[in-house]
């Protein structure tokens, strides 16, 4: 489904700021639909201008919430239908004098008559859209206190939305976060006193220890730090914190009500999160104690490492050393991997945080006064699991010291310069790796699949068991000199 800013720029004159007003709006009108009992559904005008409209005055839905705290009156979703003014008559009163309507209307959808209340949303001086709130009427029951409340809140916002001073200009919350209004609710007045508090946010006062009457008292004196609502009746905004007291924490959030002499008064919305917020502190613990785990299996890794260096000095064989050199080299390889992961958080890591090291390590490795060869690593891979960034950093460890040992021989008389190329790519079908040199190519009849030597077993195997994918030899698309090594993932190894 498109966007509301995608609808309205197709379907209406309205500019980027006021496209941005109606974004605000739409993300904070949860709150709004909760408190009125109601569907709020937003009309934007379609045909000619805001100031003076010509045409037959259509509108389209443009956005519609449902009401967590009632039953909605509808089950289909509205948005982007196109209504006109004879359908929708309070909506276009609205928008042409610019003020709250209020009646009836018969919807067509619900077969009954809907209750609606249409209100001018207000920005820089203009009237941008109509927010309606519908609900089937009321008929043989009194209202409680808490509906009477909570129906008040909303009159005091909508009389702010018509005046513009509704959505405020900046957000300081993330709507995931934000308490709801069934979370618990507090009223306060112009003195920041508590003139009513919801059941919820009742019960959320009692985990905190505070037991007595709350009417006509500040949060401060009831022993909660009142810092946030001092601060919302100061800037005239939204302000949100935490607040811990001995084992519970309460998210609050202060939303001021502005009237035309300043703050009115504001809502308080409480939403404990006492277990969100330990959940959060075991994951961090338990992700520190990970990082630790791949912090010592690095210095493990490294002093084995280190012996089997010692042991090479000792031995007068080539071969021996030779062998024990490749068996640092692999070491090292799965090293850089786990010393990655004790930096980052969680299993996952940026690939070409590991390839690019492990590539330096086989430069330094293959480099001498008389031998040089420019390694490059280009594209990339994404995020990989570690059980998958593991295998593929010995693969790539082996397929790079095999290609500076055999593509470049000392003998060989190139007149250019030697040159090893690594290409990550990433799309919908997994990872492909491609390692492309200018050397030498391979001998005729090669292929990796028969090739005996040991690296090359350590490369097959890998792939084929650790990673499931494909590895293919080839000379270079262009037709110049060397081979192209390709390697690839495919994508539910990558998932798995």
């Amino acid at each position: 489904m498109a966007s509301l800013a995608e609808i309205v720029r197709k379907q209406s004159r309205l500019t980027l700021a006021e496209i941005v007003h109606l974004q605000r709006l739409v993300a904070s009108w949860n709150m709004l639909a909760d408190f009125c009992f109601s569907d709020l559904l937003l009309f934007v005008p379609i045909s000619g201008t805001i100031d003076t409209p010509e045409g037959d005055g259509d509108f389209m839905v443009v956005g519609h919430v449902r009401p967590s705290t009632t039953q909605t009156l509808y089950r289909h979703d509205l948005i982007g239908e196109q209504v006109s003014d004879a359908e929708r008559p309070l909506v276009t009163r609205s928008m042409r004098l610019e003020e709250i309507i209020e009646g009836e209307i018969t919807v067509s959808a619900v077969r009954e008559r809907v209750r609606v209340l249409c209100i001018p949303v207000r920005h820089d001086g203009r009237t941008i859209a109509v927010l309606s709130r519908e609900s089937t009427p009321s008929v043989g029951r009194s209202p409680g206190e808490l509906e009477r409340t909570y129906v008040d809140i909303f009159n005091r916002f909508a009389r702010m939305i018509a005046s513009g001073d509704f959505p405020y200009p900046i957000e300081d919350s993330d709507s995931k976060e934000s308490p709801r209004v069934g979370d618990g609710a507090v009223v306060l007045d112009r003195a920041m006193c508590v003139e009513y508090a919801s059941p919820n946010a009742v019960s959320a006062l009692h985990r905190m220890g505070v037991h007595a009457n709350t009417e006509g008292m500040r949060l401060g004196e009831l022993g909660l730090d009142d810092e946030p609502v001092v601060d919302a009746f100061t800037v005239a905004k939204p302000i949100t914190q935490e607040i811990e007291r001995g084992e519970v924490i309460i998210l609050l959030r202060c939303i001021p009500m502005l009237d035309s002499q300043g703050v009115s008064g504001a809502v308080v919305l409480f939403r404990d999160v006492t277990e969100v917020r330990q959940r959060d502190r075991l994951l961090l613990s338990k992700d520190a104690t990970i990082r630790e785990i791949h912090h010592r299996v690095k210095n493990n890794l490294q002093t084995i490492s280190s012996l089997l260096q010692l042991q090479a000095r000792r031995t007068g064989s080539d071969d021996a050393k030779s062998a024990i050199a490749e068996s640092v080299r692999r070491i090292s390889s799965i090293a850089l991997v786990h010393e990655t992961l004790s930096r980052e958080a969680g299993e996952d890591v940026a690939f070409t945080d590991i390839l690019r090291p492990l590539v330096q390590m086989v430069a330094e490795a293959v480099s001498s006064p008389d031998r040089h060869i420019d390694f490059e690593v280009t594209g990339d891979a994404g995020t990989l699991p570690a059980q998958i960034a593991t295998p593929m950093a010995v693969v790539l460890t082996e397929l790079l010291q095999n290609t500076a040992d055999h593509a470049f021989p000392p003998e060989e008389e190139r007149g250019r310069a030697d040159r090893v190329r690594v290409e990550l790519e990433s799309d919908d079908a997994g990872i492909a790796i491609r390692v492309v040199d200018n050397g030498v190519g391979v001998p005729e009849g090669f292929s990796v699949e028969t090739a005996k030597g040991l690296g090359l077993s350590i490369v097959r195997a890998l792939v084929t068991s650790d990673l499931r994918g494909t590895i293919d030899l080839f000379e270079p698309l262009d037709g110049g000199p060397g081979t192209v090594i390709e390697l690839r993932i495919p994508l539910e190894t990558i998932a798995n």
